[in-house]
């Protein structure tokens, strides 16, 4: 008796991932370490000096993690309540932080005990800064307002009370100590000149701004709140340049890479998105398992640090050299058995012969029932829920083996309310894909011919009924229109064809007569 055939599942091509330099750029990147920490990680700031540790705030606490170590290498415990934006100083040596108790707190590297303790504000610190000449410090508070400090002096110098909401986010200017830029929950971006007693520039980003970013040149700034991220050209005096709404909820933090031509965006959707700086479309994009609070981009971009909602620090390494290469000889394939015994380049002589193991068939669920014969039970196991959501090209190619068969119509008979409801719900998902129509058009038929005399005496299969033919009818409609956009496609290429004259070899060009054939007209008589 012959074996049993499985039926072919046709392949259909798939639209593979547009390749692009960013694409291999971003994905150059091992799987990440994840570090649980004592709470939301709310701030991650690398340390401009090498070998750039980062110092992660999350909780009461701040950890300062080196490049490669999964166990921080210093912390910094000495809050009365949570911690906010620990920051480093230019030179690697100092760190600042806010806190939830309005205390902003001085920090050695290499020390544990607070050097400075500044107090002034009255409600919680979440923004704290270096300025360029690394002898002050930027504090901004809930309390509405930001001040400068002096380090060596530990005494207030400026009070600024413009804004009329919590301020969340700031940033100093590198190349001028006297200029600084903060963003508050009033949904302004103000720019900020020491030696003037009130601000500068005031942008209104329209939505409760959570982060700020300044560009290298300084002469462009970036803000995030709400779904927005906006750029602004601080050259012309705050003027909007783009407003960029790519996430689904609120925009939390924001990064530039190592060479200023790409700009990340984390937001509480779970995504990162990264946009390129000359045109602002987003070019890659990063998922992660929980709402982003921070992010941050080390140098070179050798690592992406992520911080979360569910207390979890995610690290992701660039890949070296000598790991694509380890990576590339696991997936080499071994040589077989025999290439031992006889050679890579041995040739099966005339006389050999092979001894080969039978091989068993495993058969999938509807091929058992089809060499039972059991056509509706074949039938019903490829409409399962996972084969028909996940894998309509097994049900169709089911239904096309029937239909060879002859015994489709058999298999589709006799359902009841529920079974025939799945049926036209397939149809109605799947009709109209060029892919399987032409033989889901079969089965719809047979359905309609079949089933007609129940046709009013069930609502649910009534309502698919009409679903369906307003499907097929908007499809046939779409049909015809591209046919009449086809026919004047048609009629514009041929009337801005060129006209090209066909030549015809041995033809005169003055009288039409193949040379050497005689003239039949009258010669002219001519007068002297």
């Amino acid at each position: 008796m012959a074996s049993f055939k499985p039926t072919k599942i046709q392949v259909y091509p798939k639209l593979g991932e547009k390749v692009t330099q960013d694409t291999l750029y971003w994905k150059n990147y091992k799987a990440p370490v994840q570090i649980k920490e004592f709470g939301a990680v709310t701030s991650i700031d690398f340390s401009p000096v090498t070998p750039h540790n980062f110092a992660v705030t999350a909780f009461t606490r701040i950890h300062i993690y080196g490049p490669f170590s999964q166990e921080p290498v210093k912390s910094f415990t000495r809050f009365k309540d949570t911690a906010y934006c620990g920051r480093f100083r230019s030179d690697g040596q100092l760190l600042v932080a806010g806190c939830e108790d309005s205390v902003v707190r001085l920090f050695d590297v290499s020390g544990k005990v607070a050097l400075r303790l500044f107090k002034g504000h009255t409600k919680a610190v979440h923004l704290t800064d270096f300025t360029s000449d690394r002898y002050q410090i930027l504090t901004g508070s809930d309390d509405y307002t930001c001040r400068l400090w002096d380090i060596p002096n530990a005494t207030e110098l400026t009070t600024y009370r413009e804004h009329t909401d919590y301020i969340r986010c700031g940033v100093t200017s590198k190349l001028n100590r006297d200029l600084f830029i903060t963003g508050s929950y009033d949904h302004t971006v103000k720019l900020f000149d020491a030696r003037v007693e009130k601000s500068v520039i005031t942008m209104d980003h329209g939505q409760p701004v959570e982060s700020v970013l300044l560009y290298p040149s300084e002469g462009l700034l970036v803000s995030a709140g709400g779904r927005h991220v906006k750029v602004w050209d601080l050259l012309k005096g705050g003027q909007p340049l783009v407003s960029l709404k790519n996430h689904h909820k609120t925009v939390t933090s924001l990064a530039l890479s190592s060479n200023g031509q790409r700009l990340l965006s984390a937001s509480l959707d779970r995504h990162v998105k990264v946009y390129s700086t000359t045109n602002y479309k987003v070019v890659h994009n990063f998922d992660y398992a929980a709402s982003i609070l921070s992010l941050a981009l080390a140098p070179d971009d050798e690592s992406i640090v992520v911080g979360m909602t569910n207390s979890i620090l995610s690290i992701k390494h660039r890949k070296n050299q000598e790991d694509s290469k380890e990576i590339a000889g696991q997936q080499r394939r071994r040589p077989s058995y025999r290439v031992f015994v006889k050679g890579k380049n041995y040739v099966p002589k005339q006389d050999d012969y092979l001894v080969s193991k039978p091989v068993k068939q495993h058969l999938a669920k509807y091929d058992k029932q089809l060499r039972r014969f059991n056509v509706s039970k074949a039938l019903d196991t490829a409409l399962e829920t996972w084969i028909r959501f996940r894998k309509p090209e097994i049900t169709v190619a089911v239904i096309k083996e029937l239909d060879r068969r002859g015994t489709l119509q058999n298999a589709l008979a006799g359902r009841n309310e529920q079974g025939l409801s799945q049926l036209l719900n397939f149809l109605i998902r799947n009709l109209v894909d060029a892919r399987f129509t032409p033989v889901l058009v079969t089965a719809a038929e047979m359905i309609l011919d079949i089933y007609q005399s129940v046709i009013g005496q069930s609502p649910v299969v009534d309502r698919q009924l009409l679903r369906l033919q307003d499907l097929v009818e908007k499809e046939i409609d779409y049909q015809k229109d591209l046919l009449e956009v086809l026919g004047m496609l048609d009629t514009m290429f041929a009337s801005s064809l060129p006209r090209k004259e066909v030549p015809c070899s041995g033809i005169g060009k003055s009288n039409g007569l193949t040379q050497g054939e005689p003239s039949t007209s009258k010669p002219q008589l001519q007068v002297t």
